[in-house]
């Protein structure tokens, strides 16, 4: 089994990656959402990398990846995974990207079809919420830190009885928030803000799975069918979770991901 992590440098800042799994499988990567680091997928390493080769990234302002100033692009955040992809000489993965990882998932299949020519968008959006929303949320941290939206941050992407049920898994998220860069965690909301693909999705040319979470209050449902009506040849899976649908519905997630990667 192949294990091993590194930084690279992209323009501001560097990226740091950590990749495992069989030598000589295909590469997956997977791509973390606002505010959490590559640990996230943690639930689902086991059995991805006994089958590929998984690469996670930290994000630009998140985890080991240093914030570089002013607001971000989704632009820039897929262009700093094109870099890592590079740096490793990897020609083409597939990709699963959740929320704010889903959106650079949407921007590859417009722009780089060919470096990830299969796509499973989990809890994402062409568009998600209004300037307005993420504007106040800007405020916020500016003024009160990460701890001044992590509560809310739990009651959206989580149900209330996975809350009760399983209060660790919970707060491995809420604690993952909190050691969120400010100023990192203020530019991603920028790009998730300014980033709308609803004109565009016909143009997505990798092969797409859509999953979203049936009580997901970010990004509902609809936004998930909107999604797989839009972008040529998508199939759509909702599963019984809110947000993080790879927490809360972790063996449903990781064994749809894992069928829809090896069909």
């Amino acid at each position: 089994m192949l294990s091993s992590s590194g930084l690279v440098a992209v323009p501001g800042s560097h990226i740091h990656y950590r990749i495992a799994g069989k030598a000589a499988a295909p590469v997956l990567v997977l791509s973390h959402a606002l505010g959490t680091d590559l640990s996230l997928w943690e639930p689902q390493m086991p059995v991805l990398a006994s089958c590929f080769r998984v690469l996670r990234c930290d994000g630009r302002g998140h985890g080991q990846s240093p914030a570089s100033p002013g607001d971000y692009t989704i632009e820039l955040l897929a262009s700093d995974l094109l870099a890592v992809l590079d740096h490793l000489r990897i020609d083409a993965a597939t990709f699963c990207g959740l929320s704010l990882g889903g959106m650079v998932g949407l921007w590859l299949g417009i722009f780089a079809p060919t470096r990830v020519p299969k796509l499973a968008l989990g809890s994402t959006a062409a568009h998600i919420g209004s300037a307005e929303t993420w504007n106040a949320r800007i405020d916020s941290v500016r003024k009160g830190g990460m701890a001044a939206v992590t509560e809310a941050t739990l009651e959206r992407w989580f149900t209330p009885p996975f809350i009760r049920r399983d209060p660790a898994a919970v707060d491995r998220i809420r604690q993952m928030l909190l050691a969120s860069p400010t100023a990192g965690y203020i530019a991603n909301c920028a790009a998730v803000r300014d980033a709308n693909f609803r004109e565009v999705l016909g143009q997505v040319r990798s092969q797409t799975l859509v999953i979203s979470g049936s009580h997901d209050r970010s990004t509902p449902p609809a936004d998930g069918r909107f999604l797989a009506e839009h972008i040529p040849g998508a199939s759509y899976c909702e599963l019984d979770a809110a947000h993080l649908s790879n927490i809360e519905s972790s063996q449903n997630f990781t064994a749809t991901i894992l069928q829809f990667m090896t069909a």
